[in-house]
């Protein structure tokens, strides 16, 4: 490409870092430098948790949007775009696009692009659940990506969203991180006063109620009926945490359930795992069930949303019904009492999630729709000397990311 590469702005308004901000940190990291030159808006909670994680290329400013009458963080950002000259503003998920996208068309971005990450089953009421204020907001969004086919269901059907405007690009991360050999660390068994054959379920989430923790704990006696030494291991946080930690008192299970916070990589407790479970309600597509299948851990999730697309039933994994703990507690036991299926699962699962989920299929399909609605917002002119199919994917500029542990919280 000849001239400068097209300045990219990537904003979110999340306050703590989960798996959209780990979606965003792949495109940081990977766009390609030739085309695009990519840089980061997001809240000072926010920055903090991934300052040491952004490529030295990227220019960041810390930026609040509190609402739509929030005219300090509105202008915060509107100097940003400005200075940096920005082509294309990509925000992820509805709550930092409703404040984000109005923005970017006011300072003339020739491109706004919105990228959800899941259903908002927080939108309840008369107003809120009938999506006006998103269609009105649509009109200044010019392509939408979805995490799974679900979310594009949903933004198509629910929200109504034009579906020439709607494009499937799932997550990805750099799973060859992720080893089936990796072991775990030597002492962390004895630290959490675990047997050495102790089998160990792994739930990964934040600590609220989407992540389904609730019900998980109440399968956890018919586990241990069948499987005494079962133990469970709760990563991460959140507002939940003392309920659930009073829950688990209440039914007799203190000394099988371990609640160990935030944990700065994720691989040392998968390589502890003989199990990972997801009884999510809700899930756009779930980062974890993914990095468990790299790691070749079998996963037993609940059947919501884009969660089938990763874990196909009986053949990388188990799915269940939302809100069922026998049913959780009877796939949990059916894999902790047949190995050979464990090992065929979750062989078949690595298989499965190293041909899907690459980040080179992410960033070419990501740099390919920003080509292809820059085309439809500019009359067929493309980016200087650019075709869809010279939109290749150069070596990303990141260092390695071990994933943090921490959820990003509901909109």
């Amino acid at each position: 490409m000849k001239g400068n590469p097209n300045p990219v702005l990537l904003f979110s308004n999340a306050r703590v870092r989960g798996g959209a901000e780990e979606h965003m940190l792949q495109l940081l990291a990977g766009l390609d430098r030739r085309l695009f030159q990519p840089h980061l808006a997001c809240s000072p909670e926010l920055a903090e948790k991934i300052r040491h994680d952004l490529p030295e290329d990227v220019r960041l400013a810390e930026v609040r949007l509190e609402g739509l009458a929030d005219v300090q963080g509105a202008l915060a950002l509107a100097r940003a775009i400005r200075l940096w000259k920005i082509s294309i503003l990509h925000s992820h998920m509805f709550y930092s696009s409703l404040f984000a996208s109005p923005v970017g068309r006011i300072c003339q971005v020739p491109v706004i692009i919105e990228t959800s990450h899941g259903r908002e089953v927080w939108r309840t009421g008369r107003i809120k659940s009938k999506f006006f204020i998103d269609r009105v907001a649509g009109h200044f969004v010019d392509g939408y990506i979805a995490v799974s086919g679900a979310t594009a269901r949903y933004l198509i059907d629910a929200k109504r969203i034009p579906s020439r405007k709607v494009e499937v690009i799932a997550p990805a991360l750099d799973l060859n991180h992720y080893s089936p050999d990796r072991r775990e660390p030597a002492g962390l068994r004895r630290k959490l006063d675990f047997g050495e054959k102790d089998p160990i379920l792994l739930v990964v989430g934040r600590l609220e109620p989407q992540k389904g923790h609730r019900i998980l704990i109440d399968a956890m006696p018919s586990v241990l009926r069948e499987f005494p030494t079962a133990r469970l291991v709760c990563l991460s946080e959140g507002s939940l945490r003392t309920d659930l930690e009073d829950q688990v008192a209440k039914n007799g299970l203190n000394a099988s359930v371990r609640f160990v916070g935030y944990q700065p990589d994720l691989r040392d407790w998968l390589a502890l795992a003989d199990i990972t479970v997801l009884p999510s309600f809700y899930e756009g597509l779930p980062l974890v069930a993914i990095e468990s299948m790299a790691a070749g851990r079998t996963i037993v999730a609940t059947a919501v949303d884009g969660t089938p697309e990763v874990v196909l039933d009986g053949k990388t994994g188990l799915t269940v019904p939302p809100g069922d703990p026998a049913s959780l507690a009877r796939s949990i036991c059916r894999l902790l009492g047949d190995p050979a299926l464990r090992h065929a699962m979750a062989q078949a699962g690595r298989e499965f999630v190293l041909e899907r989920y690459s980040i080179k299929t992410l960033l070419h399909q990501t740099q390919a729709f920003y080509w292809r609605v820059w085309e439809q917002k500019n009359n067929g002119r493309s980016f200087v000397g650019t075709t869809e199919k010279s939109l290749s994917v150069g070596t990303p500029v990141y260092r390695e990311n071990s994933r943090a542990v921490e959820e990003s919280t509901d909109e």
